[in-house]
């Protein structure tokens, strides 16, 4: 069970391991930036397909080449993809079509709750159809854990008649069964709710679901709802007022009051600092955590406001309070990190501005039928295809002899989590533009030769004599 748990679930990243693009490499207190980024940085377009009374939305980048058609995992949104289509469009001529699938980013359909894989299978089709007519672009199809699961299913079915390629990033029939048993848990351990979009991405960082910064701000607030309009996340950026990091860093270890005392009196009128005596120090700080809270009621209470079950976190609580129990409505709330859990003035209402898009739990019934039979499934698909793995231990037996009788190409990269194209979205991008342009898919460009020639100067260099 750990050794399923360990190459199916997320991991836990220790914070100055990271090495992507993006991704902090390290230093002990320096504040990141988790100030959300629009999908316009990655993408030219986005719009909504109507089909059958449902819509989709659709995110697009290129005009010439091959297309390329990708598809999320369960949870995510067509946005885990916006670092991957700049890098991949950029070493060879091809468009891409991100699309946000049924219950998921922006997409509204009559039936949410439809997630079997025939349906959005059928979804897929469905949408090229729309967009294309009879006469599509040659296709490729692409898809990352349940995505790729669904990829498959539409190239089984035959949904896209000018389909040339598929590519699955990081789902194995075997083990995403054995992890299906543990899944529940997976995801009851998950926060449920944020209380601002920066708190969303850096959860999103720190729990290790993506490991590289600049993809976690763009992805994230497509897994993510406001609480109060019901729309996602991304909707809120054009006028999100980010959360003030100097402002966190005040009242991380002072109350407001303190604040605006130090910051009246510690000047004189000529810009002088005021001499020592006349300066008003700010109220002793005192710290009440899980393993040393003064009182029982007191947990109790940050409990009832943060919704934080007993033992999860190490929580502290930062206020100019001396001998009685902190208010959660006047008083700063820190974590083991001595990051604010929210506003000095925090309410209970204003701690769940966010909440997940999409409640995975209620899936269950589909989890299922979207791995039964996969890897046969996929090795029948009359297409060149790829599986990008980030470990040698996800294959399972029928994929093992498939790769031996050379019935599909495989490369793994290792050290990075489950979210392969958003942790290496630039490596990601190397090997489908390797891929395709050996099946002489798509035309590539001087950005993949120079790319290619670094690869093969390094392989030459590091060679034993």
């Amino acid at each position: 069970m750990k050794t399923i748990l360990k190459a199916k679930l997320p991991p836990i990243v220790p914070i100055g391991s990271l090495g992507s693009r993006g991704v902090r490499k390290g230093g002990i207190g320096r504040k990141r930036d988790y100030t959300p980024v629009q999908w316009n940085r990655y993408f030219s377009e986005r719009r909504d397909v109507a089909v059958n009374g449902n819509k989709f939305r659709v995110y697009s980048l290129g005009d010439t080449g091959p297309l390329l058609v990708l598809l999320h995992g369960g949870g995510f949104s067509a946005l885990t993809w916006s670092l991957f289509a700049t890098s991949v469009t950029s070493y060879v001529e091809c468009q891409v079509l991100a699309i946000d699938l049924r219950g998921h980013g922006d997409t509204i359909t009559t039936n949410e709750e439809d997630l079997s894989a025939e349906t959005m299978a059928r979804d897929v089709g469905d949408i090229i159809r729309t967009l294309y007519g009879s006469e599509p672009p040659p296709i490729i199809l692409i898809g990352h854990s349940m995505g790729g699961a669904i990829a498959v299913h539409t190239a089984s079915a035959n949904y896209i008649p000018s389909l040339i390629g598929l590519a699955v990033i990081d789902v194995v029939e075997g083990t995403a069964l054995d992890a299906l048993a543990s899944m529940q848990s997976f995801l009851r351990g998950r926060p449920t709710h944020f209380k601002s979009l920066e708190h969303a991405i850096e959860w999103c960082l720190r729990s290790g679901q993506v490991r590289n910064l600049e993809s976690a701000k763009v992805s994230m607030p497509g897994q993510i709802k406001n609480s109060e309009t019901g729309k996602l996340a991304t909707n809120d950026i054009d006028t999100y007022v980010p959360v003030s990091q100097g402002e966190e860093l005040k009242t991380s270890v002072l109350s407001s009051d303190a604040i605006r005392e130090e910051e009246n009196e510690a000047s004189s009128s000529d810009g002088q600092t005021a001499p020592a005596a006349e300066f008003k120090p700010p109220p002793p700080l005192c710290l009440v955590g899980s393993q040393v809270a003064s009182s029982h009621s007191c947990m109790s209470l940050l409990q009832h406001f943060l919704h934080v079950a007993p033992g999860q976190d190490k929580l502290f609580y930062a206020g100019p309070f001396i001998g009685r129990l902190p208010n959660p409505l006047q008083d700063t709330i820190l974590d083991s990190e001595g990051f604010p859990l929210g506003p000095v003035a925090l309410t209970e209402n204003s701690s769940q501005k966010y909440v997940w898009r999409i409640d995975l739990g209620r899936t269950e019934k589909y989890w299922s039928g979207w791995f039964q039979g996969l890897s046969n499934t996929f090795l029948s698909c009359p297409v060149p295809k790829m599986l990008l793995l980030a470990g040698i231990d996800r294959l399972d037996r029928d994929l093992t002899v498939g790769q031996m009788q050379g019935k599909f190409q495989m490369q793994v990269l290792p050290q990075c989590g489950h979210a392969v194209h958003e942790d290496v979205p630039d490596k990601v991008a190397e090997v489908l533009a390797t891929f395709m342009v050996r099946h002489r898919f798509a035309v590539a460009t001087s950005n993949f030769e120079r790319a290619n020639r670094k690869i093969k100067e390094k392989i030459y260099f590091t060679l034993p004599n």
